[in-house]
């Protein structure tokens, strides 16, 4: 499913052409999304500017003068522009018209993603407002995580995907920044020092800017703002690879579930 990195990389890729637009029409093919599209979706956001447009954890926040449009991609899904004249496929929900003559259009074929219009502070919405920090943020630290984890019995790995300890921590990520921190997946969260903590939270900094250097990571579907695939997949160091030679000590990764997800790791290299 789109991660951070997917959907920081779709902000990026829409925000110099939605910023300062304004909107012209708003068409809702199919509102049974996760949570259901506003009826009055239309009379709300057609005629308004879009003036901001900013990512919280998963979540895209377009910023207007009346409340804020807020898009989730949910598991496949995908936001991308399109000139007026492409025709909508199957899995094409909604398309906002832009001043500009293109569209924004929002693309999920298992409709688990949402779109909703929200009036106030958007922090105080019950979907953000028991998010943790955001992990490119100052406010990420090791020294966050230590504390947070004192008698926790549960895996680091679950501990870190917890959106209420740092969003956007996806099950790849989570991977990948466990294997460069040398930190077996399955360790209690609550055995682990502060300075592997410290070690920790700079890997997942690092794996995510890396992720969103190049444009997310494309396992299936995922497509950016301007269409195409993110390549971070091809820097993969463990996720996907169990049963294949360890890109440092070339022994063999092990596979093992975490609360129902795939975890790949090495005996030598993680401890």
């Amino acid at each position: 499913m789109p991660e951070l990195p997917e959907v920081e990389t779709t902000r990026l890729g829409i925000a110099p052409f939605v910023i300062d637009r304004r909107v012209i029409k708003v068409e809702v093919r199919q509102p049974k999304l996760r949570w259901p599209t506003p009826l009055d979706l239309e009379a709300r956001l057609s005629a308004q500017r879009i003036e901001s447009l900013y990512r919280r954890g998963k979540y895209l926040l377009f910023g207007c003068k009346a409340g804020h449009l807020m898009v989730h991609l949910g598991m496949s899904g995908s936001l991308r522009l399109v000139s007026a004249t492409t025709l909508p496929g199957k899995h094409d929900h909604l398309d906002i018209h832009l001043d500009s003559g293109q569209l924004l259009r929002y693309t999920d074929p298992r409709r688990f993603g949402a779109v909703l219009w929200l009036e106030g502070d958007p922090a105080e919405h019950k979907l953000l407002c028991q998010l943790g920090p955001e992990p490119l943020s100052s406010e990420f630290s090791g020294e966050g995580l230590y504390c947070l984890s004192r008698k926790r019995t549960t895996a680091v790995k679950s501990f870190i995907m917890d959106s209420k300890i740092v969003v956007g921590v996806g099950n790849i990520y989570a991977n990948e920044a466990l294997f460069s921190a040398g930190i077996r997946p399955q360790r209690q969260a609550g055995r682990i020092s502060r300075r592997r903590y410290e070690i920790l939270a700079n890997a997942i900094k690092t794996v995510l800017q890396q992720a969103i250097q190049q444009g997310g990571t494309t396992l299936r579907d995922f497509v950016g703002g301007d269409g195409k695939p993110g390549y971070f997949s091809q820097s993969l160091q463990v996720y996907g690879r169990a049963e294949q030679a360890c890109p440092q000590c070339r022994g063999k990764l092990q596979e093992i579930r975490i609360a129902q997800r795939s975890s790949v790791y090495c005996l030598t290299c993680q401890t």
